[in-house]
Protein backbone atom coordinates (compact mmCIF):
# COMPACT_ATOMS: atom_id res chain seq x y z
CA UNK A 1 0.00 0.00 0.00
CA UNK A 2 2.92 2.23 0.69
CA UNK A 3 4.80 1.46 -2.30
CA UNK A 4 1.11 2.53 -4.27
CA UNK A 5 1.04 5.54 -2.46
CA UNK A 6 4.77 6.54 -3.57
CA UNK A 7 3.20 5.58 -6.82
CA UNK A 8 0.65 8.26 -6.72
CA UNK A 9 2.63 11.21 -5.12
CA UNK A 10 5.32 10.57 -7.63
CA UNK A 11 2.41 10.39 -10.36
CA UNK A 12 1.41 13.75 -9.02
CA UNK A 13 4.97 15.12 -8.69
CA UNK A 14 5.06 14.29 -12.95
CA UNK A 15 1.70 15.76 -13.92
CA UNK A 16 2.72 19.22 -11.53
CA UNK A 17 6.09 19.94 -13.45
CA UNK A 18 4.63 18.69 -16.93
CA UNK A 19 1.70 21.11 -16.72
CA UNK A 20 4.21 23.95 -15.24
CA UNK A 21 6.67 23.28 -18.46
CA UNK A 22 3.39 23.72 -20.59
CA UNK A 23 2.92 27.18 -19.11
CA UNK A 24 6.09 28.38 -20.10
CA UNK A 25 5.15 27.48 -23.69
CA UNK A 26 1.61 28.82 -23.40
CA UNK A 27 0.51 31.89 -24.41
CA UNK A 28 -3.10 31.90 -24.08
CA UNK A 29 -4.13 33.59 -21.11
CA UNK A 30 -7.47 31.52 -20.78
CA UNK A 31 -5.40 28.05 -21.00
CA UNK A 32 -2.99 29.67 -17.98
CA UNK A 33 -5.86 30.00 -15.85
CA UNK A 34 -6.80 26.18 -17.00
CA UNK A 35 -3.43 24.75 -16.27
CA UNK A 36 -3.09 26.39 -12.85
CA UNK A 37 -6.46 25.12 -11.96
CA UNK A 38 -4.89 21.69 -13.07
CA UNK A 39 -1.97 22.33 -10.55
CA UNK A 40 -4.61 23.08 -7.72
CA UNK A 41 -6.39 19.37 -8.51
CA UNK A 42 -3.25 17.56 -8.51
CA UNK A 43 -2.10 19.25 -5.34
CA UNK A 44 -5.25 18.13 -3.91
CA UNK A 45 -5.03 14.91 -4.80
CA UNK A 46 -1.53 14.55 -3.79
CA UNK A 47 -2.74 16.28 -0.50
CA UNK A 48 -4.95 13.33 0.41
CA UNK A 49 -2.82 10.74 -0.81
CA UNK A 50 -0.36 12.10 1.68
CA UNK A 51 -2.72 12.56 4.62
CA UNK A 52 -4.07 8.93 3.83
CA UNK A 53 -0.45 7.33 4.55
CA UNK A 54 0.31 9.35 6.84
CA UNK A 55 -2.20 9.55 9.21
CA UNK A 56 -2.35 13.57 9.48
CA UNK A 57 -5.64 14.41 9.42
CA UNK A 58 -5.22 17.98 8.83
CA UNK A 59 -3.73 17.21 5.62
CA UNK A 60 -7.74 16.97 4.53
CA UNK A 61 -8.26 20.28 5.34
CA UNK A 62 -5.16 21.54 3.45
CA UNK A 63 -6.95 19.40 0.87
CA UNK A 64 -10.30 21.04 1.42
CA UNK A 65 -8.90 24.34 1.23
CA UNK A 66 -6.69 24.13 -1.87
CA UNK A 67 -9.93 22.96 -3.17
CA UNK A 68 -11.70 25.79 -2.66
CA UNK A 69 -8.77 28.44 -3.25
CA UNK A 70 -6.91 27.49 -6.00
CA UNK A 71 -9.72 24.99 -7.87
CA UNK A 72 -12.38 27.49 -7.45
CA UNK A 73 -12.07 30.67 -5.98
CA UNK A 74 -8.69 32.20 -7.42
CA UNK A 75 -9.70 30.63 -10.99
CA UNK A 76 -12.83 32.57 -10.93
CA UNK A 77 -11.37 35.79 -9.90
CA UNK A 78 -8.93 35.26 -12.82
CA UNK A 79 -11.50 34.17 -15.49
CA UNK A 80 -13.46 37.13 -14.53
CA UNK A 81 -10.13 39.64 -14.25
CA UNK A 82 -9.35 38.34 -17.77
CA UNK A 83 -13.05 39.41 -18.93
CA UNK A 84 -12.96 42.40 -17.60
CA UNK A 85 -9.67 43.52 -19.30
CA UNK A 86 -10.38 41.90 -22.10
CA UNK A 87 -7.28 39.81 -22.90
CA UNK A 88 -7.04 36.56 -23.94
CA UNK A 89 -3.23 36.01 -25.54
CA UNK A 90 0.31 37.10 -24.55
CA UNK A 91 2.26 37.09 -27.60
CA UNK A 92 5.26 38.92 -26.84
CA UNK A 93 7.71 37.16 -24.30
CA UNK A 94 10.82 38.78 -23.48
CA UNK A 95 12.70 35.36 -24.33
CA UNK A 96 11.58 33.33 -27.37
CA UNK A 97 9.84 29.97 -26.44
CA UNK A 98 12.62 27.72 -27.40
CA UNK A 99 15.20 29.18 -25.34
CA UNK A 100 12.92 29.36 -22.42
CA UNK A 101 12.71 25.36 -22.61
CA UNK A 102 16.14 24.85 -22.97
CA UNK A 103 16.25 27.29 -19.60
CA UNK A 104 13.57 25.40 -18.46
CA UNK A 105 15.48 22.00 -18.63
CA UNK A 106 18.70 23.35 -17.22
CA UNK A 107 16.61 24.91 -13.76
CA UNK A 108 14.97 20.97 -13.86
CA UNK A 109 18.33 19.32 -13.62
CA UNK A 110 19.67 22.73 -11.48
CA UNK A 111 16.97 21.69 -8.74
CA UNK A 112 17.48 17.53 -8.92
CA UNK A 113 21.12 18.40 -8.21
CA UNK A 114 20.29 20.32 -5.20
CA UNK A 115 18.10 18.75 -3.31
CA UNK A 116 19.70 15.62 -3.50
CA UNK A 117 21.48 15.35 -0.57
CA UNK A 118 18.55 16.44 1.32
CA UNK A 119 16.31 13.78 -0.29
CA UNK A 120 18.71 10.68 0.71
CA UNK A 121 18.56 11.70 4.30
CA UNK A 122 14.40 12.44 4.36
CA UNK A 123 11.88 9.96 5.63
CA UNK A 124 8.95 11.19 3.73
CA UNK A 125 6.81 9.02 1.62
CA UNK A 126 8.46 10.33 -1.80
CA UNK A 127 11.13 12.34 -0.75
CA UNK A 128 12.12 12.77 -4.54
CA UNK A 129 9.27 15.05 -5.48
CA UNK A 130 11.24 17.53 -3.12
CA UNK A 131 13.38 18.18 -6.38
CA UNK A 132 10.34 18.87 -8.24
CA UNK A 133 8.64 21.21 -6.25
CA UNK A 134 11.92 22.94 -6.61
CA UNK A 135 12.33 23.09 -10.30
CA UNK A 136 8.24 23.90 -10.09
CA UNK A 137 9.48 27.26 -7.86
CA UNK A 138 11.88 27.96 -10.22
CA UNK A 139 10.07 27.51 -13.73
CA UNK A 140 7.34 29.81 -12.52
CA UNK A 141 9.55 32.39 -11.14
CA UNK A 142 11.26 32.25 -14.20
CA UNK A 143 7.52 32.43 -16.41
CA UNK A 144 6.54 35.31 -14.26
CA UNK A 145 9.98 37.43 -15.25
CA UNK A 146 9.86 36.75 -18.78
CA UNK A 147 6.29 37.16 -19.15
CA UNK A 148 5.47 41.05 -20.94
CA UNK A 149 1.80 41.31 -19.60
CA UNK A 150 0.85 41.74 -15.84
CA UNK A 151 -2.06 38.67 -15.38
CA UNK A 152 0.19 35.94 -16.79
CA UNK A 153 2.69 37.18 -14.33
CA UNK A 154 0.32 37.15 -11.68
CA UNK A 155 -0.38 33.66 -12.46
CA UNK A 156 3.17 32.72 -12.41
CA UNK A 157 3.01 34.36 -8.70
CA UNK A 158 0.34 31.67 -7.97
CA UNK A 159 2.35 28.93 -9.33
CA UNK A 160 4.86 29.36 -7.50
CA UNK A 161 3.32 28.88 -4.43
CA UNK A 162 1.70 25.56 -5.67
CA UNK A 163 5.20 24.38 -5.89
CA UNK A 164 5.88 25.49 -2.08
CA UNK A 165 3.04 24.10 -0.90
CA UNK A 166 3.68 20.50 -2.42
CA UNK A 167 7.44 20.36 -1.20
CA UNK A 168 5.35 20.76 1.95
CA UNK A 169 2.69 17.83 1.63
CA UNK A 170 5.11 15.82 0.02
CA UNK A 171 8.68 16.39 1.56
CA UNK A 172 7.56 17.17 5.36
CA UNK A 173 3.67 15.99 5.65
CA UNK A 174 2.43 19.44 5.79
CA UNK A 175 2.60 22.47 7.96
CA UNK A 176 0.52 23.11 11.24
CA UNK A 177 -3.13 24.03 9.44
CA UNK A 178 -2.45 27.50 11.32
CA UNK A 179 0.38 28.39 9.22
CA UNK A 180 -1.10 26.82 6.18
CA UNK A 181 -4.20 29.04 6.74
CA UNK A 182 -2.10 32.24 7.30
CA UNK A 183 -0.41 31.43 3.79
CA UNK A 184 -3.86 30.52 2.02
CA UNK A 185 -4.97 34.04 3.41
CA UNK A 186 -1.65 35.64 1.69
CA UNK A 187 -1.99 34.46 -0.57
CA UNK A 188 -5.20 35.73 -1.48
CA UNK A 189 -4.50 38.99 -0.12
CA UNK A 190 -1.67 38.96 -2.85
CA UNK A 191 -3.77 38.04 -5.62
CA UNK A 192 -6.10 40.94 -4.67
CA UNK A 193 -3.33 43.52 -4.58
CA UNK A 194 -2.14 42.40 -7.71
CA UNK A 195 -5.27 42.52 -8.66
CA UNK A 196 -5.63 46.32 -8.48
CA UNK A 197 -1.99 46.76 -9.67
CA UNK A 198 -3.18 45.57 -13.04
CA UNK A 199 -6.40 47.62 -13.34
CA UNK A 200 -4.01 50.70 -12.23
CA UNK A 201 -1.88 49.80 -14.89
CA UNK A 202 -4.80 49.23 -17.48
CA UNK A 203 -6.56 52.53 -16.73
CA UNK A 204 -3.41 54.59 -16.80
CA UNK A 205 -1.48 52.98 -19.86
CA UNK A 206 -4.44 51.13 -21.56
CA UNK A 207 -2.17 48.37 -21.92
CA UNK A 208 -1.62 45.37 -19.88
CA UNK A 209 2.44 45.28 -21.20
CA UNK A 210 4.58 45.88 -18.14
CA UNK A 211 6.98 47.83 -20.57
CA UNK A 212 4.76 50.55 -20.60
CA UNK A 213 5.97 51.22 -16.69
CA UNK A 214 9.01 52.68 -17.98
CA UNK A 215 7.42 55.73 -19.66
CA UNK A 216 7.45 56.47 -15.77
CA UNK A 217 11.20 57.35 -15.81
CA UNK A 218 11.85 60.96 -15.66
CA UNK A 219 8.37 61.99 -14.58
Amino acid sequence: MSAFATQLVNLCAAVLLMVTFVMIAQRRIVTLIHLYTLQGLTLVVAACVVAWVSGQPHLYGSAALTLALKVILIPLLLHRAVNRLNVRWDVETLINIPTMMIIGIVLVVFAFNLTLPIARLSVAIAPGTLGIALACVLLSFMMMITRAKAVPQVIGFLSMENGLFFAATAATYGMPMVVELGIALDVLVGLLILGVFVFQIRAQFDSLDIRQLEKLKGD
